[in-house]
């Protein structure tokens, strides 16, 4: 969700030219500085240009390979050494120490807890070989608009390379994110993402989908597939995608006749799109982190629990309607208070929200609360149900750390795989990254986890091969059925299958001493009873900030496991490496004196205490006892019989939870422990549970109460956890 392409660290302005450069005096701050930052692999020039004002000092600046001239700074401060100056439209502020001949300034540039490190100087900086000046000499440009089978106008731009001296491959991306911001004469910032395509001649495609932006339309969210079409007002995304490549071939000179269509996120969802019913020309589809499941495992929900933190942040900006077609988007919430935690704590019940920041103006999200238990209208929503007859090749394509859509890169890979015969091409990547982290740019690390590698490098030289093969009869890259990045050893694997056949099923039982093994407990009575209070949740990071953080998924867990609140459970040190894949299974033996309870099951690497941070990494925290989260998941307990029909608790009655986690790929090394920790709340990522049984979406403060909860570790009610350890 979010804007869930690749997003621009600190610039999102129209596209100009460089300014020229003006002289600057000896020993004065006066004067231009140059700078670049490395971002998502390209290098995005910085210009500052300083004045002295009546009062100090005043500023401009300039990016000029993405788009902002001449903007004026909000602030600019300047006492030798110390130099700043800061912009409020984009929320950054540049703070660094001026040398003393005035020719450099070392700072680092923070937004939204966010740092960059940049180098300013006097000298100007050439542009980069996908810098849009470099691009336009390459590439024409042309803003169309296709007409779908019901007459509605899609606002597409077409990037065609200048050599027509051979045919070139399609590569589309259908996106409900503004394709085109800068306007007709400036170039997209996808056009430097993906340089490793316009560097090798891709004609590339970019279209805004039905109703958003500049096309005509009405536009709905993950719009259901119409399996039988009875006439041409029938149309769905799967017809949008034909009707587009289908214009695409008669119509774009020089193309070879061969589409590949690709899209991370949401787009990821219209890649998928690509799949259903494809033209015979799209020969090749990758849809990366693909919304798939908007109930059961992606972004909006999982398991039923209902994650607010991503859904408000995302729906106040991108679920506002357009009156008219526009290049412009929705300003984002400003928070009045600098950490989620204590901003939603204080709007009370979910039914607060709306009337106080939303109105009546965003579809979806009333839709969503009209809507609690698993309906139809979440059922038409899910487009697995449709994958079959696959005729283009597949490569699916996820993060093990993805906070959004891991749910949809797993279940879009095992829907055509289980639904379409062995010759179908169907490929999985999971790398150890976070939503999108792999599309440009370096995949080091995330958050406080190195991987002792840059895990992008195979990755994209992987999805050129795909992409080359399919569209340009490229040399046949031979892609394995499962290309799976094995966090904690850390390295690349291949699999014939995903999850792997040559595991055991094994199950982590919880102990009455806090304890975990592979063996059942044998006491009679045996439960952790704790205090659950809905006004004091367990927060699911123990960062301040507004914004959903990206690195929780690799968090240290300590924060949680001193709360009284958190049961914790851990095994010895372990005597050899052990390597889990495929599915988890939480299966817990519990009781509440409520009648509804969210559960949230997390697993955790639990480094050696003498682990110590390379000190080329960036790691702020000591790792001696780290408790890494590996995967973490919750479930809303009135749903553990039946997602169409929820069921209260009986209060104090011991009932199974059992449900299915997101897979990993992750061994525990020797010296390492395997943590479980088990909680109520995860707050703000998920809403909170009342702990009675009502809508949560329509319940008001006065349903929210304590409860008293036990998980179960005796012989006949052995909480556990199943997981698959692969053999050697």
């Amino acid at each position: 969700m979010k804007s869930r392409q690749i997003v621009l660290f600190f610039f999102s302005i129209m596209m100009i030219t460089l300014g020229i450069s003006a002289p600057f005096k000896a020993q004065s701050i006066e004067g231009d500085w140059y700078g670049k930052a490395s971002i998502q692999g390209m290098d995005l020039r910085l210009t500052i240009h300083v004045k002295a004002a009546d009062q100090g000092f005043s500023s401009t600046w300039d990016s000029p390979d993405q788009g902002a001239f001449d903007v004026a700074s909000t602030q600019t401060n300047f006492k030798f050494p110390d130099f700043s100056f800061s912009y409020a439209g984009a929320g950054f502020k540049y703070s660094g120490l001026v040398n003393s001949s005035y020719t450099e300034i070392v700072g680092v540039l923070s937004q939204n807890g966010q740092k960059l490190d940049i180098v300013f100087g006097r000298n100007p900086i050439p542009a980069a070989s996908n810098s849009p000046e470099a691009l336009k000499q390459k590439y024409d440009k042309q803003e169309v608009y296709i007409t779908m089978r019901d007459g509605v106008r899609l606002f597409t731009s077409i990037y065609t390379p200048k050599d027509s001296s051979i045919k070139h491959p399609i590569l589309i991306d259908r996106t409900p994110y503004d394709i085109e911001p800068g306007g007709p004469h400036n170039f997209n910032f996808f056009m430097q993402v993906y340089s490793r395509y316009t560097e090798d001649g891709y004609i590339m495609v970019f279209q805004d989908v039905r109703g958003k932006y500049m096309s005509e339309g009405e536009f709905e969210d993950i719009r259901p597939i119409i399996p039988e079409k009875k006439s041409s007002k029938d149309i769905d995304e799967s017809t949008d995608t034909w009707d587009t490549v289908d214009w695409l071939i008669k119509n774009i000179k020089n193309n070879n006749g061969n589409v590949g269509i690709a899209g991370i996120s949401y787009p990821g969802f219209y890649s998928t799109m690509g799949i259903i019913n494809a033209h015979p020309a799209v020969k090749a589809v990758s849809p990366q982190a693909p919304v798939t499941a908007w109930f059961m495992g992606d972004d909006f929900h999982h398991n039923g629990a209902f994650f607010v933190l991503d859904c408000f942040s995302f729906y106040y900006s991108n679920g506002q309607k357009h009156k008219a077609p526009s290049r412009n988007g929705f300003p984002s919430f400003k928070w009045p208070v600098p950490d989620s935690y204590e901003f939603f704590l204080s709007l009370g019940a979910d039914r607060n929200i709306s009337p106080k920041y939303l109105g009546d103006s965003i579809k979806f999200w009333n839709d969503a609360f009209a809507h609690p238990d698993y309906d139809e209208f979440w059922k038409a929503r899910d487009p697995r149900q449709f994958l079959k007859q696959v005729t283009p090749a597949v490569m699916t394509v996820g993060g093990w750390f993805d906070a959004e859509d891991l749910y949809g890169a797993l279940h879009v890979y095992e829907a055509i795989e289980k639904q379409n015969p062995s010759s179908v091409k169907n490929f999985l990547v999971m790398g150890p990254w976070s939503h999108g982290q792999w599309a440009a740019g370096k995949g080091t690390n995330l958050g406080n986890i190195y991987w002792g590698m840059d895990a992008n490098k195979k990755f994209m030289t992987q999805e050129k091969s795909f992409f080359d093969f399919y569209l340009k009869g490229g040399a046949n890259p031979n892609i394995a059925e499962a290309t799976i990045f094995v966090t904690g050893s850390n390295e690349w694997r291949t699999f014939d299958t995903w999850p792997p056949k040559n595991v055991v099923e094994k199950s982590l039982y919880f102990q009455p001493d806090g304890a975990i093994s592979f063996t059942s407990p044998k006491v009679k009575t045996s439960f952790d009873e704790y205090i659950s209070d809905p006004m004091k949740p367990v927060p699911y990071t123990e960062t301040i900030s507004t914004h959903r953080t990206t690195e929780y998924m690799t968090d240290d867990q300590r924060f949680a496991s001193h709360r009284p609140d958190v049961m914790v459970y851990k095994t010895n040190v372990l005597e050899e490496d052990l390597t889990i894949t495929g599915p988890l299974t939480a299966d817990l033996f519990v009781s509440t004196s409520g009648t509804d309870a969210d559960y949230i099951v997390k697993l955790i690497d639990v480094l050696p205490p003498d682990t110590k941070a390379d000190l080329s990494t960036d790691i702020k925290v000591p790792l001696g006892d780290y408790q890494m989260l590996v995967r973490g998941e919750v479930f809303r307990g009135k749903y553990r019989n039946s997602f169409e029909k929820p069921q209260p608790f009986i209060p104090g009655k011991v009932t199974e939870v059992k449900y299915t986690m997101p897979d990993v790929a992750h061994t525990f090394k020797k010296g390492h422990r395997i943590m479980i920790q088990v909680q109520n709340s995860w707050f703000p990522l998920v809403d909170r549970n009342p702990q009675k049984f009502v809508d949560i979406y329509t319940c008001t403060e006065s349903d929210f109460q304590k409860a008293t909860q036990r998980i179960y570790h005796d012989e006949a009610n052995s909480s556990c956890v199943k997981v698959n350890i692969l053999q050697k």
